[in-house]
């Protein structure tokens, strides 16, 4: 009776696909498992954000149609305090907030790379024209400006990742929160509009 060849073939077939795959898989888990002992070993510090000034040309309210317009310009620093990894910034948008309200457009900032222990210093302008805003923001204005001192944050949020080596991560998202503390006045001003005045350099809240 002849041997039946073909299912001794076809199973040598299969042990070779399943050693292959094998390897494969094994070669697959070892990259994996070295991008992981980097990982833990450099462990990547978050960057550092320092909100340094804040101007403010106008922050005028039409209690009327409850509409706010704002201008400012804000300086904003970041450094990189890591020693072996470098930062990619792929988009950075920075807007104001009062009291959990968003009060201007959003400006997209510089980006590119940011290498290790460097500073990227930003100064954008910020503006909001007519920005409707509801009535206990209203009331909220008010009493901050009877009182003399007002606090706005300034945020940003984007996407960036981590060099490591020839290595690149993935993108991984960035919202940074700081406080501009200013207090109020009507001092030297003719028509007794208020000024705003910068109290002191702040760091800022950073979760990636």
């Amino acid at each position: 009776m002849p041997k039946d060849c073909g299912n001794h073939n076809s199973y040598y077939r299969h042990k070779l696909y399943g050693r292959i795959f094998a390897c494969f898989l094994s070669l697959i888990i070892l990259v994996l498992f070295i991008i992981l002992v980097i990982w833990l070993v450099l462990r990547p510090t978050k960057p550092k954000f320092l909100i340094q000034d804040t101007s403010v040309y106008q922050f005028s309210l039409a209690y009327n149609t409850n509409l706010l317009s704002t201008n400012l310009q804000v300086t904003i620093s970041s450094r990189n305090p890591n020693d072996r990894i470098g930062i990619y910034y792929d988009r950075l948008d920075v807007f104001a907030e009062y009291k959990n309200q968003q009060i201007t457009a959003a400006t997209e900032l510089p980006t590119g790379y940011q290498g290790h222990n460097d500073v990227n210093i930003w100064s954008p302008f910020l503006s909001g024209v007519a920005v409707s805003v509801s009535p206990y923001l209203v009331d909220s204005i008010g009493q901050d400006e009877n009182a003399g001192l007002m606090l706005i944050y300034i945020k940003i949020s984007g996407r960036l990742r981590w060099k490591v080596g020839t290595w690149i991560s993935g993108h991984y998202n960035i919202d940074v929160s700081c406080p501009a503390f200013l207090t109020v006045g009507n001092d030297n001003v003719n028509d007794g509009s208020p000024v705003f005045r910068f109290q002191q350099i702040s760091p800022c809240s950073v979760d990636v």
